[in-house]
C-alpha cells in the first residue's frame, strides 16, 4: 500500500516531530490540534528544529521551506478524510484515545491506517471501538522524534500482516529503525524503564541519596547518558506516573505501584520540564 497523505492528532512534542519527520521524507502532513494557537506553537517548534539542520549544514534553507510548506494544519479531524495514514498522539489516556478513534474510524477513507503513539496503552483496546480493528496498529516513537531512531511498532490483536507490513516499511522511509512488538502493557521500552525510574524516585523518597547522588550512579556506573530522574523530568512526570499505573493495573503486580513522592509531585503540578519544575528547576521559555 502506497502511503502520500499523512495526518497527525496532537500537535505536542510528540505529535510535531512525527509531524516533521513525515514533512522531511515528502509527505503531505496535516496537523491537526484544537486551537490555532497550539498549532502555531507546533509549527514554531518544527521550524526551530529544522533551522537546527540547517545550521548543522544537513538541510539547506530551500529544503527548510519546501519541507514547512508539506504541512498543512486544522483544528478538526474531519479535515482528516483523504488521508492514508494517520497517527494520533494525545495524552495517555484511553478514553480520550477511543474517542479519537472512533471520530477516525467515521471519518477516515477504507483502507487508510489509523496508528496510535501511545507509550504503554493496550492497542487492542484502542483498536475495539472501530470498525477497522485490523487496520489500527500502535507506532511508539521515541522523544525527541526526528534524532530518536527506534520505533515500537506494536500489533493488536487483530493487527493484519499488511498493516504491520505497510507500517514497518513506512517507519524505514522516515529513517526510523521498526522493532515488533506485543501488546502488552508497557511494551517493551517502559516496562523496562518506568520501573527503574520508579526505583529512583523512591531512593529519594526514602533518603537514600540526593537527586544529584542517584542520578550520577546510574550515569557514571552505568553509563547512562541521562539520569533516571533527570529523564523523568524530561519525559513528564504526569507521563510516567500515567505508564504505571497502566503498568499496575495492567500486571497487578505491586512492582509496578508508582512511588508516593511521584504522584504528589504531579499532585502540585511540578511535571519537569514542561512545567518549569520537577526533580530539577528549569528556567521557562
Amino acid at each position: 500500500m502506497e502511503i502520500r497523505t499523512v495526518g497527525v492528532v496532537g500537535g505536542g512534542t510528540m505529535g510535531n516531530g512525527i509531524a516533521h519527520v513525515a514533512a522531511v521524507a515528502g509527505h503531505p502532513v496535516l496537523l491537526v490540534d484544537r486551537s490555532e494557537e497550539f498549532l502555531q506553537r507546533a509549527l514554531a517548534t518544527i521550524d526551530k528544529n529544522l533551522q537546527r539542520s540547517v545550521e548543522k549544514g544537513t538541510l539547506s534553507g530551500v529544503d527548510k521551506v519546501t519541507v514547512l510548506g508539506r504541512i498543512a494544519t486544522s483544528e478538526t479531524v474531519e479535515s482528516l478524510g483523504a488521508a492514508d495514514f494517520v497517527i494520533e498522539a494525545v495524552n495517555e489516556d484511553l478514553d480520550l484515545k477511543r474517542r479519537i478513534f472512533l471520530d477516525l474510524d467515521r471519518i477516515c477513507r477504507p483502507g487508510a491506517i489509523l496508528a496510535t503513539n501511545t507509550s504503554s496503552i493496550s492497542v487492542t483496546k484502542i483498536a475495539a471501538v472501530t470498525k477497522r480493528p485490523d487496520q489500527v496498529i500502535g507506532m511508539h516513537f521515541m522523544n525527541p522524534v526526528p534524532v530518536m531512531k527506534l520505533v515500537e511498532v506494536i500489533r493488536g490483536y487483530a493487527t493484519s500482516d499488511e498493516t504491520w507490513q505497510t507500517t514497518r516499511a513506512l517507519s524505514e522511509r522516515w529513517g526510523k529503525v521498526p522493532v515488533e512488538v506485543h501488546d502488552y502493557p508497557g511494551f517493551v521500552s517502559n516496562r523496562v524503564l518506568m520501573p527503574m525510574i520508579n526505583e529512583a524516585i523512591c531512593a529519594l523518597h526514602e533518603g537514600v541519596g540526593s537527586r544529584e547522588a542517584i542520578d550520577t550512579v546510574m550515569k557514571l556506573g552505568m553509563n547512562h547518558p541521562m539520569g533516571p530522574l533527570t529523564l523523568a523530568d524530561f519525559i513528564g512526570l504526569d507521563t510516567c506516573l500515567a505508564i504505571l499505573q497502566v503498568l499496575h493495573e495492567g500486571f497487578g503486580d505491586p512492582k509496578y505501584r508508582p512511588c508516593p513522592l511521584l504522584r504528589k509531585m504531579v499532585d502540585a503540578g511540578h511535571l519537569g520540564r514542561k512545567s518549569g519544575r520537577g526533580f530539577y528547576d528549569y528556567e521557562r521559555t
